[in-house]
């Protein structure tokens, strides 16, 4: 009997350990008798649809490996959605021609919440058409915002990317402060959910320490009670230092910093709400502010990758292919963590059907009584995710990158407009 081959790709915001994923997909798929070919979707789930499928079985041991240390998507990834296959089939009835010309027995998709509602979607499709392709959900997200799961592979790194830029950036604006720079705003990802906000909180240690206030998407802004805010704690301190997520809302509950623009699922397209904040403290208080906005700086800093989030980013990979071999569909691993003294983890499963388009935010127990910070809690929970340092190869001066040839195979079925 031949063996089913297995098709994995990569959707949404990439990270810098993604690929870091995709390596312990193709590594324990390798290592297995029961598979086929290992093939990539070029772009997503939006490549699988034209049939551009890479085939990495013409990719170097060397090269694989080197993958767990390149950031950005290896493959391509794609802001798509799939429409309801009640209302048009079309798409699902391309993706399951694909599957059979291309003998794809296994559909391991890696990305976040919208991600995990097309890989059930496409699951209960084939499934329903008598081609069942056991389907996998693979989680990935820096904004942490997936449910059930401990914790999504790719946020532990941008937590300790901005934990770090966050004590960076202090010290430097502290030095300045008597003759210059009062305030200095740093805009981080997140939408609705302040994970990567809080995550700037592990930055201080003894009491004042920066970042003095962080701004949440779960908590909307009082001007009023901000600038009082501010104005004390450059008094204090000399000077103030502010995380703000992209997703802030007013008292009114409107984006500070709503373009007017969406993306593929409809999500409201943000940015600049530093800028505006800044705007907001020098109108009513003078101060001299500096802003920042690390934008895709955060999420593709794999030489400051976390040493858990690595270790993690590799363990879902191993696991998606592990449960497919399990006679698993419609499924996501998770990442639980153990209730161990020192801190420690193990991976389970869970229904992608829970799963899908259902935002994790901050619990209200981990937000200070005022809303400008986080709480011990909160912290807790964030310190082991940044911990240790999963060190990238280095050559004169720069990061070892992994170089794929990416080829694709031989098209099969006509063009998919």
């Amino acid at each position: 009997m031949k063996l089913r081959n297995l098709l994995y790709a990569q959707s949404g915001g990439v990270t810098s350990v993604i690929n870091t994923t995709a390596a312990g997909v193709i590594e324990t798929a390798r290592a297995s008798n029961e598979i086929g070919k290992v093939y990539a979707g070029k772009n997503g789930i939006s490549g699988i649809l034209k049939e551009e499928l890479v085939d990495t079985s013409l990719e170097s041991d060397t090269q694989i490996n080197l993958l767990k240390y390149t950031p950005g998507g290896a493959f391509g990834s794609c802001r798509y959605k799939l429409k309801d296959p009640k209302e048009d089939p079309t798409q699902y009835t391309r993706l399951l021609e694909v599957f059979k010309s291309h003998n794809i027995g296994y559909f391991l998709y890696n990305g976040g919440g919208d991600s995990q509602d097309t890989t059930n979607k496409i699951a209960s499709f084939t499934k329903k058409s008598g081609f069942p392709v056991q389907c996998i959900g693979i989680p990935k997200t820096v904004d942490n915002d997936l449910p059930f799961t401990d914790n999504c592979p790719g946020f532990g790194s941008v937590a300790k990317y901005i934990a770090t830029s966050t004590q960076e950036t202090a010290l430097d604006v502290k030095s300045m402060a008597d003759t210059s720079t009062k305030v200095f705003i740093m805009e981080v990802m997140g939408r609705h959910a302040g994970w990567i906000a809080a995550s700037s909180s592990l930055a201080s240690v003894e009491k004042n320490d920066p970042p003095h206030i962080i701004l949440l998407p779960e908590i909307r802004l009082s001007k009023t009670k901000f600038i009082n805010k501010v104005k004390r704690t450059v008094l204090d301190n000399g000077y103030c230092v502010i995380v703000v997520s992209e997703g802030l809302r007013d008292i009114r509950g409107n984006f500070l910093s709503d373009s007017g623009r969406v993306d593929a699922f409809g999500h409201k397209q943000l940015g600049g709400v530093a800028p505006r904040i800044s705007e907001i403290i020098q109108d009513k208080l003078g101060y001299k502010c500096h802003w920042a906005v690390p934008d895709y700086l955060q999420r593709s800093a794999r030489h400051l990758s976390s040493k858990i989030d690595f270790e993690q980013a590799y363990g879902v990979g191993k696991a998606a292919v592990e449960l497919c071999l399990a006679g698993e569909n419609a499924v996501m691993p998770i990442i639980k963590r153990n209730k161990t003294k020192k801190y420690s983890w193990s991976i389970d499963k869970i229904n992608l059907s829970k799963v899908a388009n259902i935002e994790k935010k901050l619990p209200k127990s981990y937000i200070s009584k005022d809303g400008f910070g986080v709480t011990g809690k909160c912290k807790e929970y964030l310190k082991p995710l940044i911990e240790g340092e999963a060190f990238t190869p280095y050559k004169n001066g720069l990061p070892v990158k992994a170089i794929l040839k990416n080829k694709l195979v031989k098209k099969k079925l006509k063009e998919f407009s």
